[in-house]
């Protein structure tokens, strides 16, 4: 009986596609699919910050099994700052969209603005990480649900996207 190891390991699907072919990708689905698709940005944001919670209440119960699948994003220095970047990429598109094209409120700007500074501080600061990210979270949520509300009352629309 003849046993074919290859056979066994995953395969990765994109093995031939580098980083340029996948930005070109990427390029053309947001050029080709901008009118067809509408994303509401406040909900991402707030969907990349309740994750980001998420992510960080239950990454503790599960850290023991982690090892042993091979996955060590437990404390990694890329996976938060990549989250960070996540979240401040999400958050300042959907708050200043909101801002220029809606609203001219820049109370949505700057409570998510104190709440990216917690969320910057929990990284220099790891006794106090999960008080710091507690206050990022509820300030980062709050300033999406306010600029959401703020967006939905304006009377005045400078979006050629939708209309109101």
């Amino acid at each position: 009986m003849i046993c074919n190891a290859n056979l066994l390991q995953p395969k990765l699907v994109l093995e031939g596609i580098n980083f340029a072919s996948l930005l070109q990708i990427y390029y053309f689905c947001i050029y080709y699919f901008r009118m067809a698709i509408k994303t509401n940005w406040d909900l991402l944001g707030i969907a990349t910050s309740v994750g980001c919670a998420i992510h960080c209440a239950l990454l503790p119960l599960v850290a023991s099994t982690l090892p042993i699948f091979g996955i060590n994003i437990i404390h990694n220095s890329y996976f938060e700052w990549g989250m960070i970047a996540l979240a401040f990429v999400v958050g300042s598109y959907s708050l200043f969209h909101g801002y220029i094209k809606h609203h001219r409120n820049t109370l949505p700007v700057l409570i998510f603005s104190a709440g990216f500074i917690f969320l910057v501080l929990k990284q220099f600061f790891p006794q106090q990480e999960y008080l710091f990210l507690a206050f990022a979270v509820c300030l980062i949520i709050s300033a999406h649900i306010l600029n959401f509300k703020y967006c939905r009352q304006s009377k005045v629309c400078n979006s050629p996207h939708h209309v109101h």
